[in-house]
């Protein structure tokens, strides 16, 4: 039979300790006379039904009133809360929305103001705390496997959580039991005394509870089988803020008994300083810091060998935002400029506000936020602007605020605002702004500054000119053409400056349109093409609008007279609402034009623009003709090496050794290099270069009758085929050369001539059957080589 115990109280609870905030250390604990918190409410987690105490000690010029807001609404004093006399607030009884009545979490805030200003401090969230998230679990182990337990209690203050084995004490000296500070018991290598029934118990100093109990059961033996290494339960996403200790937990199991080793994504080195390893594997990490963020890896490695299991998990570690540079109180002169600022770090990066006596401060009109809103600018200050100014930094780790002082310096005696601003704009670029003296303390003012800015710029953006003090009236030059400024005026004494004017607003006239560009091209001696212009000139009669945004003037319109000869004045204006620009004036002559024209007919200005646009289309064209008959050349002289290769082949056969007599009357053979031993002059030549011009015909002679008489005997059906007449003209005459071999006249029969044959008829053989080649008998000649 289980038990079951609920988390009742074993003992009863003593009393609870008030919980105060650590002090904030940027806080200004120096300047007792600037209103400051020397303590500031922090993040508590309470308890329902118990007290809990916020915080909050201030130091400032006195008196000092203290209240305490709640989500951004004033807390009234009642008798659910009180405010304690250091600024502290009690709540008597912590409550959850429960029957009605308002639950006590939320944002708390402490507010304090004297005659300076107001502060308000940094938030705190207060949230309640639950007993118990998570009860342990009954579970089943073999023999030397591994077994886990989990408890999760909350308490306040943090409770301490030890383990009980059928109402005993685990032993925390026994190296098979760990017990992990998030309320984790781990129990490795497993046997058979160690079944049995666990609880969790929480004990701090108000009470002890104990969770509901978990059997243990272990198995019979099963060490000796083999078993893959396995992670039973791996490193958990965590996300901490700094100086918590994190805890990486990984078991494995395996037979044998896998090794863990931790490692990070990332490659970097884990460390030492602050690492610990409890039990066969869990990572501790105390004091963690953001540099420890990363993803770490669990494995389980099998001894001996590199298989291996792997588990990871992300550890996020943030920092409340803290200030690198702290608002400075400062004092100056009114109708001067104000400068605070402050830079704040964390993670992830804070976001900033100001706060003016504990109201958000945002830009616009004199107020302006530059740099992530880290610099507050106030120009031009005032009397109203003398206030305490916060810079607030916050992210989702916590917020932060630090305060400074404005005292704005107003002297005696000083004069008041000049009088009767007024503006008029005199031209288009310029605007007289004139006032009267102020009406009282005159005597020591030593001149006025007008201030000067476009009314849609912003405040940064305006610019000052000074002015004598004799002197009430300026006139304000390099402005822009309609355009709106805002003028206002301040007088100036050795002890400061007055307060503001009130600001005119006035607008500088327009203009007419600058003038336009002007190029006038002479196309013809009835054409001319004025380019340029601008939206709104006025057509001449008889002209019209070019295609390419000119105007053209022909001889028939009655404001270009035709005179070729003459040196011709082309004016080109524009105009608007406030009259006619200059003009652009281009002087041009029609004489080279006539000239070049009196044999052609007169140019017709839309057809020749026309021309001018499809050139570019004809350049287009033209280049792909041009690539397609590259590509045709490279494939015709592609199939006329081929032709030339089959050539070189035939001939080489042919110059082997004869292998037999042929009768000489054969008609495939015929003799390039004569056609019997006695001819070796003229009559050779003459032959080899008829026979030549048969073989390679020169150009230009294709479509010429031959004037030769008709040579060709009758071929015989038996003889090999002949070459095709596409494979000769292919061969270049300079590849190809005459060959004979110098043979003894006694050994070589006497031949009759031989008449040269036409190329059609010429068979596969080149030399005649029987017949020796020799070399040629002048004494100039090469060796012969064929295919060159």
């Amino acid at each position: 039979r289980r038990e079951v115990q609920d988390f009742g109280p074993r003992q009863p609870p003593s009393s609870l300790p008030l919980l105060w905030p650590v002090e904030d250390h940027h806080s200004c604990l120096g300047h007792s006379a600037e209103l400051a918190f020397a303590m500031e409410p922090s993040d508590d987690v309470a308890v329902p039904g118990q007290p809990i105490v916020l915080g909050c000690r201030v130091e400032g010029t006195p008196p000092v009133r203290i209240t305490w807001r709640k989500n951004g609404v004033e807390l009234l004093e009642s008798t659910h809360s009180t405010l304690l006399a250091n600024g502290s607030l009690m709540i008597h009884h912590f409550r959850l929305d429960r029957g009605g009545s308002p639950s006590d979490e939320g944002d708390y805030e402490c507010v304090a103001q004297n005659r300076f200003g107001l502060v308000v401090s940094r938030k705190a969230r207060i949230q309640a705390a639950s007993n118990v998230h998570v009860h342990p679990q009954a579970t089943v182990g073999e023999e030397g496997g591994v077994a886990r337990f989990q408890c999760q209690i909350h308490g306040l203050p943090k409770p301490l959580i030890t383990w009980e084995k059928n109402r005993v004490p685990i032993d925390t000296d026994n190296e098979r039991y760990t017990l992990l500070p998030k309320g984790v018991l781990q129990i490795t290598g497993l046997r058979a005394e160690d079944s049995g029934v666990f609880h969790c118990v929480a004990s701090n100093v108000a009470s002890v509870r104990v969770s509901h109990g978990a059997r243990l059961t272990v198995s019979g033996s099963g060490s000796g089988a083999y078993k893959e290494p396995m992670i039973l339960v791996g490193p958990e996403n965590l996300t901490l803020t700094v100086h918590q200790t994190a805890v990486l937990e990984c078991v494995a199991t395996g037979n044998p008994r896998p090794i863990v080793s931790w490692s990070r994504l990332d490659g970097r080195p884990i460390g030492v300083e602050g690492i610990q390893v409890l039990g066969t594997g869990n990572l501790i990490i105390s004091d963690v810091t953001v540099q420890h963020s990363g993803v770490y890896v669990c494995a389980a490695n099998k001894p001996g060998t590199r298989v291996r299991r792997t588990a990871q998990g992300r550890l996020v570690v943030q920092a409340p935002a803290e200030f690198v540079q702290h608002p400075q109180s400062i004092s100056r002169p009114a109708g001067t400029t104000a400068m605070f600022t402050c830079q704040a770090q964390g993670e992830p990066p804070p976001h900033v506000t100001w706060l003016k006596n504990g109201e958000v401060l945002g830009p616009g009109g004199h107020v302006r936020l530059r740099n992530n809103n880290s610099t507050l600018t106030i120009s031009g200050i005032g009397p109203e602007d003398e206030a305490i100014y916060q810079c607030v930094a916050e992210n989702s780790a916590g917020s932060s605020q630090a305060s400074a002082r404005l005292t704005v310096l107003w002297a005696e005696g000083l004069p008041g605002p000049p009088l009767n601003v007024q503006a008029v704009s005199v031209s288009s670029t310029a605007v007289r702004v004139s006032w009267d003296e102020p009406l009282v303390n005159t005597k020591e003012i030593i001149g006025y500054v007008l201030h000067i800015r476009k009314a849609a710029d912003p405040p940064e953006l305006e610019y000052q000119e000074a002015v004598s003090k004799s002197t009430f009236q300026h006139l304000v030059s390099d402005l822009e053409p309609s355009t709106a400024y805002s003028f206002y005026v301040k007088a100036y004494t050795p002890r400061g400056a007055s307060s503001a004017s009130a600001p005119v607003l006035t607008s500088t006239l327009g203009e007419a349109p600058a003038p336009p560009p002007l190029s006038v091209r002479v196309l013809g001696v009835r054409c001319l093409a004025p380019g340029g212009g601008a939206q709104g000139s006025p057509l001449f009669p008889g002209c019209s609008r070019a295609a390419g945004g000119g105007w053209e003037i022909t001889q028939h319109s009655t404001a270009f007279p035709s005179e070729p000869a003459a040196v011709y004045e082309v004016k080109l204006l524009a105009y608007n609402q406030h009259g006619e620009g200059n003009a652009t004036v281009r002087f041009v002559s029609l004489r080279g034009a006539s000239e070049r024209t009196a044999l052609s007919p007169p140019c017709d200005c839309r057809k020749e623009e026309s021309a001018n646009q499809t050139s570019t289309t004809g350049i287009v064209i033209g280049i792909h003709i041009g690539v397609t008959c590259i590509i045709f050349c490279v494939l015709f002289l592609l199939f006329g090496q081929r032709g030339r290769v089959l050539l070189c082949k035939d001939v080489e056969n042919q110059l082997s050794p004869p292998q037999g007599p042929r009768s000489p009357r054969d008609p495939s053979i015929l003799a390039l290099n004569g056609a019997g031993r006695g001819e070796r002059g003229q009559d050779k030549q003459r032959v080899e270069m008829k026979e030549l011009e048969q073989l390679f015909p020169p150009a230009g002679a294709a479509g010429r009758p031959d004037p030769r008489p008709d040579l060709r005997p009758m071929q015989d059906p038996g003889d090999p085929a002949l070459c095709e007449e596409t494979q000769f003209s292919m061969l270049p005459l300079e590849g190809f050369s005459l060959l004979e071999e110098m043979m003894s006249e006694a050994k070589a029969p006497s031949a009759g001539p031989v008449a040269a044959l036409p190329p059609q008829d010429v068979g596969p053989g080149l030399l005649s059957k029987g017949q020796a080649i020799r070399p040629p008998t002048a004494p100039a000649a090469q060796p012969a080589r064929l295919g060159q």
